[in-house]
C-alpha cells in the first residue's frame, strides 16, 4: 500500500468464497469495481482505510481478469475534534453548506489536501497550481486527521487576503442577500455601494465572507446598556468607573446637538473608502477622501477635543468609541459612522427595521439618557479626584481647625478584571534586523532579515514602507514576537512580527526598543507574571493561530504616557532595564 507499506492477512478467514454475482443477476460491489478499474485504466486508487480489506477480493478478480493492479494508497479516517469519526452529527456535511457558510472553493481545497498530508516544509497556504505541483502520494500519513473547523477559518482567512475588494463584493453580496439585508427592489447602484463599505471596512479581520455580513449588522447595532446599573461587569464598566467616560460622552452630546460634530457627506457615501484612483481600500488605518472630506474634519476635530478636554490616547478614544458605537473595540470610528449613514439612508438599500439599525440620532438621544444614570462619583477622572483631594489637604493643612479628610481611594488594578490569555503565552524576543528589502510583488511591504538568537535568521513581512527607510531599520534592535507561525504573504514566507507602536488612528508608527545592552535572542518579560518553569513556557505556534491568541491580548498591548510599553500597567522588560517607545499612549502589535 502507498500510504501503509506491506499489510498482512489471514486470507483463508478473511476472504473465503466470496459471491461476485447476487441471485438477482445483480454483480456484487467489489466485483463492479474490479472491471470499472480494469476498463477505465486507473493506476492509482486512493481511499479510506475502510476499504482495506475490499482490496484483497479485487486483487483476485483483477488476476482472474488478467488485468493489472492499480496501485493502492489507504488513507486514514478524518475524525472529528472529539476523535471520533466523522459523521453528521458534526455538522455542516454538504460542500453547499461551506459555500453558504462563506468559505472559498480553493481554500476548502487547501485545507482538506492537508488532512493527511504535507509538502514537507512549514507551509500551509496554497493556490491549486501549488498544490498540484507539490502534491505527492508519497507524503501521506497514516495517522488519522482531526477535521478542525478554527484551522480551516484561519486558512480561509489567508485565501480571502489574496483577493481584492472587488474581487470579494459579489460573494459578500450573497452574503447579505441571505441575511435578509436589503429591501425588495432595492437600486443594484446602492446595494454595491453598501456591500463596497461592508467588505472594506471588514477586510481585514474576514475568516470567511459572512463575517463581513456580519460584522456589518454589529456596526448598525448599538450595544450601549439603558443605564449604567445594567451594564455587565467589564472593561466598559471600568472604564466608567475611572471616570474617562462622563465628560467625553456629554461633550459629544453637547456638540453632535449644536451641530459642531462632523458628519460623512451623503454627497459622497463611499469617500472614506476608496482611495484616489477610486480603489477600494484595504488597510485599517488608511482612509480615503479630500483635504476638507469627513475623515480630516473627524480628525481635527478629535484633535481638539483632546485638546479642550484635557485628555488623550485611549483616555480619549475608548470613551469616544463606546459613546459612538456601544463597543469597546473594532474598526475605524469614522469608518463605521460612514457604514452607518449609509445603512440609515430612508431611500437607501439596507432594510432598517429588520437589521436593527440604531442612527447616529438614536445612538446620541440613547447615550445622552445613559450618561444621566451615571453615578456623580464617576463623573470625574480619578487624576482630577486625586488633585481636588490634595489641594483640600494642602487647605486644611493650614487651617488650625482642620478637619481629616478622606484619602482618595487607589486606583483598581487592571489585573483584577482581566480574564483574558496569559501574557507568558508570547514569545517575545530581543532582535536585530540584519537585511531590509522592498516585497517584491507588494508596494507597501518590506522583507526583513532578523536575528533573533536561532541558528538561522528569521524573514519577516512588515508593512513598515509607509513609516520607515531601509537604512533606518538596518542594526536596529527591535522586539520580536516570535511563535507567530509562518505563512506566505504574496509568496514571501514570513515567520514572526517585528512590534511597533502606534497612534490611535495608525497615522505615527515606530519600533518599540529593548535597551541598547539587551542581549539579542533573550525573550522579553513583564513584571508580576512568572516566565519560568512550565506555567512561563510560551505557547506553540498552532494553537496560538488557532485559538487568536494574539488577538485576544493585543488590545491590553499599549504605551504609557512616557512611551513605556506594557501590558495591564507593568512594563516589558529585558535584562538590561526596560524597554521604550517615542509614541505615548499608543497601541502595540
Amino acid at each position: 500500500d502507498a500510504v501503509r507499506g506491506t499489510v498482512a492477512w489471514d486470507a483463508e478467514s478473511t476472504v473465503g468464497d466470496f459471491i461476485l454475482l447476487r441471485s438477482s443477476g445483480i454483480p456484487v460491489y467489489n466485483f463492479c469495481v474490479a472491471v470499472d478499474d480494469a476498463s477505465m485504466g486507473v493506476t492509482t486508487v486512493v481511499r479510506a482505510e475502510e476499504h482495506l480489506t475490499n482490496t484483497l477480493r479485487q486483487g483476485l478478480i483483477l488476476d482472474a481478469l488478467g488485468a493489472p493492479r492499480p496501485r493502492y494508497a489507504h488513507c486514514s479516517l478524518i475524525l472529528g475534534e472529539d476523535k471520533q469519526k466523522l459523521s453528521k452529527r458534526h455538522g455542516a456535511t454538504s460542500c453547499n453548506q461551506f459555500r453558504l457558510d462563506g468559505f472559498l472553493p480553493d481554500a476548502m481545497i487547501n485545507y482538506l489536501a492537508l488532512l493527511g498530508w504535507n509538502d514537507g516544509t512549514d507551509n500551509e497556504i496554497f493556490t491549486r497550481d501549488e498544490l498540484i505541483d507539490a502534491f505527492s502520494v508519497n507524503r501521506v500519513v497514516k495517522s488519522p486527521s482531526i477535521f478542525d473547523m478554527d484551522k480551516l477559518k484561519w486558512i480561509n482567512s489567508q485565501h480571502l487576503k489574496m483577493y481584492s475588494i472587488e474581487e470579494l463584493t459579489e460573494m459578500v453580496a450573497e452574503q447579505m442577500e441571505m441575511l435578509g439585508f436589503f429591501k425588495e427592489g432595492s437600486d443594484p447602484e446602492k446595494i454595491n455601494e453598501f456591500v463596497v463599505a461592508t467588505t472594506s471596512l471588514a477586510k481585514q479581520m474576514m475568516e470567511t465572507t459572512q463575517d463581513a455580513a456580519t460584522n456589518a449588522k454589529t456596526v448598525l447595532e448599538y450595544g450601549l446598556a439603558e443605564s449604567f446599573d445594567k451594564m455587565e461587569d467589564g472593561q466598559a464598566k471600568t472604564m466608567i468607573k475611572n471616570g474617562n467616560f462622563y465628560p467625553v460622552a456629554t461633550t459629544l452630546v453637547k456638540q453632535f446637538e449644536a451641530g459642531e460634530l462632523p458628519l460623512p457627506d451623503p454627497k459622497e457615501p463611499l469617500a472614506i473608502f476608496l482611495d484616489g484612483k477610486k480603489k477600494a481600500i484595504v488597510e485599517d488605518n488608511q482612509s480615503g477622501g479630500g483635504a476638507y472630506s469627513f475623515p480630516q474634519a473627524y480628525s481635527a476635530h478629535m484633535k481638539a477635543l483632546s485638546k479642550d478636554l484635557n485628555v488623550k490616547g485611549k483616555c480619549l478614544f475608548h470613551p469616544l468609541r463606546l459613546a459612538v458605537t456601544g463597543e469597546m473595540s473594532g474598526q475605524d470610528i469614522p469608518k463605521q459612522m460612514a457604514l452607518l449613514s449609509l445603512a440609515s439612508d430612508e431611500n437607501g438599500a439596507v432594510d432598517m427595521e429588520k437589521n436593527g439599525v440604531v442612527t447616529l440620532d438614536d445612538r446620541i438621544a440613547k447615550l445622552k439618557s445613559f450618561c444621566e444614570t451615571i453615578p456623580e462619583e464617576f463623573r470625574a477622572t480619578k487624576v482630577v479626584k486625586k488633585e481636588i483631594a490634595e489641594n483640600t489637604e494642602q487647605v486644611a493643612a493650614t487651617n488650625t481647625n482642620t478637619e481629616t479628610v478622606a484619602a482618595t481611594p487607589a486606583e483598581a488594578d487592571p489585573l483584577d478584571t482581566y480574564e483574558g490569555p496569559a501574557i507568558t503565552s508570547l514569545d517575545i524576543r530581543v532582535g536585530r534586523i540584519t537585511k531590509v528589502w522592498e516585497h517584491p510583488e507588494a508596494d507597501k511591504l518590506y522583507c526583513e532579515e532578523v536575528d533573533v538568537g536561532e541558528d538561522e535568521p528569521r524573514q519577516i513581512a512588515s508593512g513598515l514602507k509607509a513609516f520607515m527607510k531601509p537604512e533606518d531599520m538596518e542594526g536596529r534592535l527591535v522586539l520580536v514576537l516570535c511563535n507567530l507561525k509562518a505563512r506566505k504573504m504574496l509568496g514571501f514566507a514570513s515567520h514572526g512580527m517585528v512590534m511597533c507602536a502606534s497612534n490611535e488612528d495608525h497615522t505615527d508608527v515606530k519600533f518599540v526598543s529593548p535597551p541598547v545592552d539587551a542581549k539579542v535572542g533573550e525573550r522579553v518579560t513583564v513584571p508580576g507574571f512568572n516566565f519560568d518553569g512550565e506555567a512561563g513556557v510560551p505557547m506553540k505556534e498552532n494553537p496560538m493561530g488557532k485559538k487568536k491568541i494574539f488577538d485576544k491580548l493585543a488590545p491590553f498591548l499599549v504605551t504609557s504616557k512616557y512611551g513605556v510599553p506594557e501590558f495591564l500597567g507593568r512594563p516589558f522588560m529585558t535584562s538590561a532595564g526596560v524597554c521604550t517607545s517615542p509614541i505615548s499612549e499608543g497601541n502595540v502589535a
